[in-house]
């Protein structure tokens, strides 16, 4: 048998949904209020301002306990309380400015995780790799737990920090979706 395959370098950030699978856009009538990080904590951060976007009362305090801040798992499961749940998009390292204008396409709501430097191939001494952010995507913006000037929630094209290179992309999908993570 001849097997003439190559692969494809470019996939899609969310693959074309199947019949019985809804493509969104899901969470178009959110609003998200901006809530300004205290020290190393944007995830538990941007969990409680997505939680708060569906009418809870919680503060980043209340996802501490149970997340941890390098397991998207606990993350999603954290989030299904609040009918939202994620699932990863495909990505590789790129830099965000090449992923942009395809997430904005989306008009939905998303985490990008991105390297804050360049990412070394071996954790340091104390199991540390880098540090790494984490923002929020709603449409065509983009609300940073870590800024509170034009930053803290402004156009996705205008991003200071699109050139920095791609950790993990999320899409924000309906509690119970196919592709949960």
């Amino acid at each position: 048998m001849s097997l003439l395959w190559k692969p494809n370098a470019n996939a899609p950030l969310w693959d074309a949904a199947d019949e019985d699978e809804s493509d969104g856009p899901f969470f178009d009538y959110l609003e998200l209020a901006h809530i300004r990080q205290s020290g190393p904590t944007c995830v538990p951060t941007t969990l409680a301002m997505l939680a708060r976007a569906t009418g809870a009362n919680v503060e980043p305090e209340d996802f501490m306990p149970l997340i941890n801040s390098q397991s998207p798992h606990s993350w999603s499961k954290a989030l299904a309380p609040y009918g939202l749940q994620l699932a990863y998009c495909n990505n590789d390292l790129r830099r965000l400015e090449y992923y942009i204008d395809e997430l904005t396409d989306y008009d939905d709501l998303f985490l990008l995780c991105f390297y804050s430097q360049d990412p070394p191939y071996e954790p340091d001494e104390n199991g540390k790799l880098c540090t790494a952010h984490i923002v929020t995507l709603h449409k065509d913006r983009i609300i940073d737990t870590a800024k509170s000037d034009q930053y803290a929630n402004g156009k996705a094209s205008d991003y200071h920090r699109l050139a920095r290179q791609t950790k993990r992309i999320f899409r924000v999908v309906p509690k119970g979706h196919a592709r949960c993570v």
